[in-house]
């Protein structure tokens, strides 16, 4: 019997209906929930046969706006996939580099490299691989299509996981080490928590990165071969090439349309959700709101497959962990000699492909011409200085932009999804635009690859702020307030202290990003034509579109060394300052 107070009177009519709701809204989000697990099935149902049909690369595109829902899908099942392969790339590759001292240089020196070299370098040994794997089906080159999408997502997610490990409290790790955490439960109850913010935020950017270059990888000449498959990124790849800006608008509307639904459907959710991890000891009242996340919250079918299906599951992996670390220290110790007879194996193995392939790539360098890689060095040059001037450009407006963005959930929610907007729409579909407004003021396409670069890796350095911003202890704001901190104070002794490692992270991937953006700032087709500047990204284009793969290695080694010797000799002891000097303590 529901008891009111003295005074307060309720209709039984009402009562009932509210009564009602209750019951069944969540019927309503169980309903909607089947939906799109059918959805989904539907969705996989089609990408199987898709890509169990005949190989095909010579699709013909067409500029109509009725085939865009058809490109849309494609390109975004092409990019999820990516990203979650980018995601469990990052994952194992920074836990092992943050945990393993003999291995840390080499796979950050690794990373260097790879962050370095351009979609278009790893392009023909991808392909060709690809198809050669899964003959006779379209799945061999929608999963090299996948894998170079790959290449312009992972490695900003590895470095950010990387950092966060390096970053975590040492008074947390000294707790799960007191609890006896497994391997298992220190990753998914101390390690993953504490990267999440940054591993969102740079998940962010890494999917932008995947729509920037979803153009290079669905439309792209090997050689005597054009390889073109249906997506979007081919469509605004079509519509640029020919001048069509009623064309390009429509690509660019849906892609807008896309990336607005991701952003209200997945991304605010999550950033609502990792609100709650963010080291502090008081809660903040300021939290980052989503309805959907409300409402996944109040699903009744969401709330039983947790208790019946995920926390059985979750319970039975950690009592497995624990009886095998319990037989680890009852096992010989000639099990140890074992482990260390089958690491010798493997590094011999490694050792060896790594001579294989060294040997065939000297042969290959060996047929460029002196003087071939004397423009190759002068390129590298003039590169160095456009990214430089990029990432200069970039960092003047994106730090205080992102500071004042992760402080203010109320900014937050108007500037994030307007900057995912603005990130995740390729540079080069409105490149013509802002090529042509360029020219006419007397510039050159030197000036324009600046501002390519630029639209293409500066997100870098915003996102990585932000998640920084966001991750700031709200008793450290706390504790401004109360000392009445000017402005200045503040920046001096809160927030760049705070956001320095995020600050780093974005600035080492935004510079990689730079490099690897110069193939497309650098060499651009427009209207059926091919306009260059001198710059080693155009040779790297140039080098792809007429096969001349010694002189594509030249220039792919170059510009691994020049981004290899930049983090050996710059960020990497500011890495090391960030680890000590600026890393949260209780």
């Amino acid at each position: 019997m529901i008891q009111l107070p003295a005074g307060f009177h309720l209709r039984r009519d009402t009562l009932a209906r509210s009564v009602v709701v209750r019951r069944s809204w969540p019927v309503f989000l169980d309903l909607c929930v089947a939906g799109l697990l059918l959805a989904c099935f539907y969705a996989v149902v089609q990408i199987a046969r898709y890509w169990n049909s005949t190989p095909r690369t010579d699709f013909a595109i067409s500029l109509s706006p009725h085939a865009l829902p058809m490109y849309a899908f494609f390109s975004i099942v092409r990019i999820g996939f990516a990203y979650v392969l980018s995601l469990a790339f990052a994952l194992t590759y920074g836990y092992i580099a943050a945990y393993t001292p003999r291995l840390e240089g080499l796979m950050l020196a690794c990373l260097d490299i790879l962050q370095s070299i351009p979609v278009l370098s790893f392009l023909p040994g991808v392909m060709l691989a690809m198809v050669a794997l899964v003959p006779g089906h379209q799945l061999g080159i929608e999963m090299g299509a996948i894998i170079l999408i790959f290449t312009g997502q992972a490695w900003n997610i590895a470095y950010s996981f990387y950092a966060s490990l390096k970053a975590i409290p040492r008074e947390l790790t000294e707790a799960a080490r007191i609890y006896n955490f497994s391997p298992m439960q220190r990753f998914f109850h101390l390690e993953l928590p504490f990267a999440t913010i940054g591993l969102i935020w740079n998940s962010m950017v890494s999917v932008a990165g995947g729509w920037f270059f979803l153009m290079a990888c669905e439309m792209f000449i090997l050689g005597s071969r054009d390889f073109r498959l249906p997506g979007l990124g081919s469509y605004l790849q079509t519509a640029a090439a020919s001048g069509d800006f009623r064309a390009i608008t429509y690509g660019l509307l849906t892609m807008i349309a896309i990336i607005v639904a991701t952003d209200q459907l997945l991304w605010r959710p999550l950033i609502a959700w990792s609100d709650k991890f963010k080291f502090e000891q008081t809660e903040s009242s300021n939290r980052v709101s989503s309805p959907l996340l409300h409402l996944l919250q109040h699903s009744s079918a969401i709330r039983h497959l947790q208790q019946r299906t995920l926390r059985p599951v979750s319970e039975f992996f950690y009592r497995t962990s624990y009886k095998r670390r319990a037989a680890q220290h009852l096992q010989p110790a000639s099990n140890s000699k074992v482990q260390k007879v089958l690491r010798y194996i493997a590094a011999g193995l490694f050792i060896g492909i790594v001579l294989f392939a060294a040997t065939h790539a000297i042969v290959l360098l060996r047929e460029v011409q002196p003087r071939q890689i004397g423009m190759i060095f002068l390129g590298a040059g003039a590169t160095f200085l456009r990214v430089f001037a990029a990432l200069l450009i970039g960092s003047a407006w994106t730090i205080p932009a992102g500071v004042a963005i992760g402080l203010h959930p109320r900014l937050a929610r108007i500037a994030q999804p307007l900057a995912q907007i603005a990130a995740s729409v390729p540079a080069t579909a409105v490149f013509p635009v802002l090529l042509l407004a360029i020219v006419k003021a007397g510039g050159g396409l030197g000036i324009g690859s600046i501002a390519l670069m630029l639209l293409g890796t500066q997100w870098y350095i915003l996102f990585n702020v932000i998640a920084g911003a966001i991750a700031i202890p709200s008793d450290l704001r706390e504790v401004g307030r109360l000392f009445r901190f000017s402005t200045v104070e503040k920046w001096k002794v809160i927030i760049l202290p705070s956001i320095f490692p995020y600050l780093i992270t974005g600035l080492v991937t935004a510079s990689g990003g730079a490099w690897n953006a110069s193939i497309v700032a650098e060499y651009f087709r427009l209207k059926n034509q091919t306009l260059s500047t001198f710059g080693l990204g155009a040779q790297i284009s140039a080098a792809t579109d007429a096969g001349q793969f010694p002189v594509l290695l030249w220039a792919t080694i170059v510009m691994a060394l020049i981004v290899v010797t930049i983090n050996r000799l710059l960020w990497r002891p500011i890495y090391r300052i960030a680890e000590t000097r600026y890393r949260l303590s209780a």
